[in-house]
């Protein structure tokens, strides 16, 4: 039986559920609930300060404070203990609030005749918006049960600030997801982009706040946990063979059989909250709880009981991810993160995406690429603050969302897209005409590819050909391992549609940022230097095999170009190289026919290769530079770490060395040799990368273009001085030199 403070709990929630269907002013609405708090808990003040801007809290409404300082109150976050608890996300309860640590005087309030002090945050899922506090002259802590009732109407305030129900007058009183908003992430794929938000899993937002009959919640709450556990049990079941996806939901069910959790809403339950308001208050309590764990397996749980809470909440409230809205005109997909199926599946009807999450090597990012779909990653609160058709602007460039912008920022966008456009048009005009530089030297551009779907790119980008074709993207968009047959298929149209330009595959590069999601994944403390790519392929011969003889097969006679990934050694290379004999030899006793012409050769991405023997380098048909891998091993600096990625310049001159001694190599075993990467296709990157002798890059489509202009405008032998002239000077970096050569253009 629900003890006496539950039923004054109830109570509450009763007048604040009238509060709530009250049609009166926002203003009018804040004031009531503070009335109707402070009477119920039986204290001479309850004020409710809300956030102004992401560092202001306002006084919003008050009972027992000065009136006159509502509004005029302000303090910035960590300031004052209201400003405490905001910072924080966590209760003060203190009988003695002017001696608590961080307490502030707000002489304008007339707060100096109160004594006790308790603060609560207002936040929604982990969203802070404001702080709902209560104080009283008598010295006291308050009690757990106290403690409890203004969480539950701190929530009720966050439920109705996102329905919209304190719309007023200033900026803390403004409609939620009416205002502007600039979120900065991280460039994951370059390129701008406008549209109409497209939410990959809309919220679900909890209208039904109060539960009159508590027996009828439980009832509820059981069959929804039951209709949980039944859909884990059955997702188990189909995914039994894919190990990374059962620890997953391992996980799902640990959370959906723990008797602490169950408890624990069906308490919320019994001080008056409906069934999904009780689910939802305790995601939120265990969200501000664990936001604050600094361990990385902890906060990964985190999404577990996010991912299961969500899913309850759709089953009680009958909110599903099919929720009927269409797709909007120019949609930006924003999600928290996704797979790479799940984003092929949208395909190039995407204008731009946007992830709180994922990494620039993630599955997400290869795939983005791929399509040439702008991508902002890490975009902190953007599930929040978007709502399916929200205007938004995506400035992958400079990894920046301007959510609902203002007109200034919208013609300002639409300018620097005009611009983009401009240059595009430029670039066509020199399309089907040579990168030949003013010195009389021509430099080959190809264009990396990874989808059938880039192929068309090809033609249209100028590109002379593919100097890397990613064959791991077929296998990371499948749920099981795709058959030799299938393989050989997709690999013919590709060079079908490539037209008789050279196509350089690539063989599986998977580990480190890819993992295949039918292998176990492996736990490695640094996978970048682990167990990936070559290394995989070589201690897997099974499934390297498999991919060659596939290749073999797609050539049925065309000339063939195939390139072993991270490659460190020489003797890596020859094993390798084994398998493609073997490969060779079965498919001339199965009668099969074999390529016109056969290249085969590797990329560098380590150090270690460029100090290989001289054989390795007579040998290998032809070499190509991964600058990526081979720049973060280089400068010992993760490219998936935001601090230290962006700290060394590509340009630095011990860089470049390292880069003209590999050159040299090249050029006295004369031994093709190109290079791939993001670099490639930067234009005053490509362009000092020609100037000290790579006569073959190779880029995504779009950079072939604005590549294939700056090349034409220049002579190299002039930029290998300038280059030079810096690096005798001693400058740590060649980009000021060369920029100033530029700016002297005509």
């Amino acid at each position: 039986m629900p003890n006496t403070f539950e039923s004054e709990s109830r109570k509450l929630l009763g007048r604040l559920r009238d509060t709530m269907a009250d049609k009166a002013a926002g203003q009018e609405r804040l004031d009531k609930i503070t009335h109707l708090t402070a009477d119920s808990m039986g204290t001479e003040v309850c004020s409710i300060y809300l956030f102004r801007d992401d560092e202001t809290l306002e006084l919003c409404a008050t009972q027992g404070l000065n009136p006159e300082s509502v509004h005029q109150t302000r303090m910035k976050l960590g300031e004052g203990l209201v400003g405490r608890v905001a910072r924080t996300g966590k209760v003060i309860n203190a009988a003695d609030a002017p001696s608590a640590k961080g307490f502030r005087y707000m002489p304008e309030t007339g707060e100096e005749i109160y004594s006790s002090f308790l603060g609560v945050p207002i936040q929604r899922l982990g969203e802070k918006l404001g702080v709902l506090v209560v104080q009283s002259k008598e010295a006291r802590e308050f009690s757990a049960d106290e403690i409890y009732a203004l969480e539950v109407v701190a929530m009720v305030l966050a439920e109705m600030a996102e329905l919209g129900a304190f719309v007023g007058e200033g900026a803390a009183l403004q409609a939620r997801h009416t205002q502007s908003v600039l979120i900065r992430g991280v460039t994951a794929q370059e390129g701008t982009a406008e549209g109409h938000i497209w939410l990959h899993e809309p919220r679900v937002v909890v209208t039904n706040l109060v539960g009159d009959d508590p027996a009828k919640e439980h009832a509820r709450l059981t069959e929804a946990v039951e209709n949980l556990r039944v859909s884990v049990d059955q997702l188990m079941a189909v995914a039994s063979g894919d190990t990374e996806q059962v620890q997953v939901l391992e996980a799902y069910r640990m959370f959906a059989n723990s008797k602490g959790w169950l408890r624990r809403m069906e308490e919320n339950i019994d001080r008056g909250l409906s069934a999904e308001a009780a689910v939802e208050k305790e995601q939120s309590d265990v969200r501000a709880r664990m936001l604050q764990a600094t361990d990385a397996y902890l906060r990964e749980r985190l999404h577990d009981l996010d991912d299961l809470s969500n899913r309850l909440l759709r089953i009680l409230t009958g909110q599903g991810t099919q929720t009927g809205a269409e797709l909007p005109e120019n949609p930006i997909l924003v999600a928290r993160n996704i797979g790479p199926g799940e984003l092929l599946e949208y395909g190039r009807q995407l204008r731009g995406i946007i992830l709180e999450e994922g990494s620039v090597g993630s599955h997400a990012a290869i795939v983005a690429r791929a399509l040439a779909i702008p991508l902002v990653i890490g975009a902190k609160r953007i599930q929040n603050e978007a709502l399916n058709g929200d205007h938004v602007m995506v400035d992958g460039d400079q990894g920046i969302v301007h959510l609902r912008p203002d007109d200034t920022v919208v013609n300002a966008f639409r300018d620097k897209m005009a611009m983009q456009a401009k240059a595009q048009e430029r670039y066509a005009s020199i399309r089907d005409k040579p990168a030949v530089t003013l010195c009389g030297k021509t430099i080959r551009l190809d264009m990396n590819a990874g989808l059938m779907a880039d192929l068309p790119s090809l033609e249209s980008s100028g590109a002379e050909g593919v100097g890397l074709f990613r064959t791991e993207l077929q296998f990371l968009v499948r749920s099981q391992m795709p058959k030799r047959t299938e393989l050989a298929a997709l690999y013919s149209r590709v060079l079908d549609a490539a037209q008789g330009k050279r196509v350089v595959f690539r063989t599986l590069d998977i580990g480190s940022d890819k993992v295949l999601p039918y292998m176990q994944a492996q736990d490695e403390p640094n996978p970048a230097l682990g167990w990936r790519a070559i290394r995989v392929g070589l201690d897997k011969p099974g499934v390297m095999r498999m991919q060659l003889q596939a290749l073999l097969r797609a050539a049925n006679g065309r000339p063939l170009s195939i390139m072993f990934p991270f490659v460190a050694q020489y003797e890596e290379y020859t094993a390798a190289r084994a398998e493609v004999n073997k490969a060779i030899a079965r498919e001339t006793k199965l009668g099969h026919a074999l390529p016109e012409k056969l290249e085969i050769g590797a990329m560098l991405e380590t150090p270690s290769l460029a100090f290989a023997c001289k054989k390795f380098y007579e040998e290998v048909e032809f070499l190509s530079i991964g600058g990526n891998d081979l720049k973060q091993f280089f400068f010992a600096a993760d490219r998936e770490n935001e601090r230290v990625r962006r700290r060394y310049d590509t340009l630095n001159v011990s860089f470049l060395s390292f880069i003209e001694d590999i050159i040299a190599r090249c050029k006295a075993t004369n031994t093709r040799l190109s290079f791939c990467g993001e670099d490639a296709g930067r234009p005053v990157e490509a362009l000092c990368l020609a100037a000290i002798g790579l006569h073959s890059l190779s880029m995504r489509p779009a950079s072939v273009g604005p590549v294939k202009h700056l090349l034409r405008r220049c002579n190299l032998d002039d930029v290998r001085k300038v280059i030079h002239d810096a690096q005798d000077a001693g400058e740590q970096s060649v980009r000021p030199a060369v920029m100033e050569y530029l700016r002297g253009l005509s």
